[in-house]
């Protein structure tokens, strides 16, 4: 029997950061077997360029480095943004995003915790803006010839033997340029790229996104509200169009196993400085993150809609955290906001 007293030791940032970081292994693991080693070169080109973004920032706001450059929210934000690109995307285009991140997305709003948007989410939507046919160059599984992505990142031009469009992509490009016969089955069942419920390979890179992001709620990093919500939401409403047309939008197991919905749904969306707070406002704000990656992947000029769903649903936060702040006690619900 546990003697008293029961209060539990907070959790430092440092500890909180590197469980992050360990839970997204499983995922690079999947990534790295299906699609090559390119990925751990995204990785420490956005780590790299990520803390020495961090230590100019810091030492130009005069704070102490060892403190704030070892609690890993850098690296977080860095592998984030990695995952987030594509694998074979010029070594430029990675170290400019996460420069991006660090220095406007978070310390031009006064550093950790002060951010009011996703810096990983706000470093893709940039780049995809204003790059958007290199944001689009994919790895195609099984080709995983280290060299040749080697110079596909160092190099001055793409290799078009390792490249894809994403399934997400495909499944768009096709439906919006083909014939009205053509349904989704007919695109999935066509495509090389697509596996038995998702992208080829990526099903079991969100696989390993999916069993770290369950590490994280064992470990109580995350809660359950703002996981459950995104799948949940994003299941529904995909689901509600497929029965009703079926021919023209992608089943709830598609959406939910390519693109990066399970990353989304873990490492992304629940993110506590940028994300909803209270209990209500976490199930609002992931379940309008899923409501808008459903939309602009199934209207939208771009496959996979998560980074514009969090930087739009990031602008109603405050909002949302107003309207759902639970009563204080002695109060009714309402009467002391």
């Amino acid at each position: 029997m546990n003697n008293s007293p029961y209060l539990l030791q907070p959790a430092s940032v440092q500890s909180v950061m590197l469980r992050v970081l360990i839970a997204l292994l499983p995922g690079i693991a999947a990534y790295v077997w299906f699609f090559g080693a390119g990925i751990l070169v995204q990785i420490g080109l956005a780590s790299i360029a990520a803390l020495a973004a961090e230590a100019l920032m810091l030492a130009l706001r005069g704070k102490p480095l060892q403190l704030f450059l070892g609690d890993g929210s850098a690296l977080v934000t860095a592998w984030l943004i990695a995952l987030s690109f594509p694998s074979i995307a010029p070594w430029w285009l990675t170290v400019s995003a996460t420069l991006l991140a660090i220095i406007v997305a978070k310390h031009l709003y006064g550093g950790l915790g002060q951010n009011p948007f996703n810096p990983a989410m706000v470093a893709f939507a940039l780049m995809i803006v204003a790059y958007p046919q290199l944001m689009s160059q994919w790895p195609a599984a099984g080709a995983t010839d280290f060299a040749m992505q080697w110079q596909a990142i160092f190099g001055s031009r793409m290799i078009d033997a390792i490249t894809m469009a994403t399934p997400l992509d495909a499944v768009r490009t096709a439906l919006h340029a083909a014939h009205a016969n053509t349904t989704v089955a007919g695109v999935l069942a066509a495509n090389p790229a697509i596996g038995g419920i998702g992208g080829k390979g990526w099903e079991w890179v969100a696989a390993g996104h999916l069993a770290g992001g369950l590490w994280l709620l064992r470990q109580r990093i995350i809660t359950w509200h703002m996981p459950l919500a995104f799948l949940a939401g994003l299941c529904l409403v995909a689901g509600l169009f497929n029965l009703i047309d079926g021919a023209r939008f992608a089943a709830p197991l598609f959406h939910l196993f390519s693109g990066g919905a399970m990353l989304g749904a873990f490492f992304i969306v629940t993110d506590p400085v940028s994300g909803a707070t209270t209990p209500r406002g976490k199930l609002i704000f992931a379940a309008g993150v899923a409501l808008l990656t459903w939309i602009i992947r199934s209207f939208g000029a771009y496959p996979d809609g998560i980074a514009f769903a969090v930087l739009l649903m990031n602008i109603a936060v405050p909002l949302i955290d107003m309207y759902t702040q639970p009563p204080v006690f002695g109060h009714k619900d309402g009467e002391a906001r």
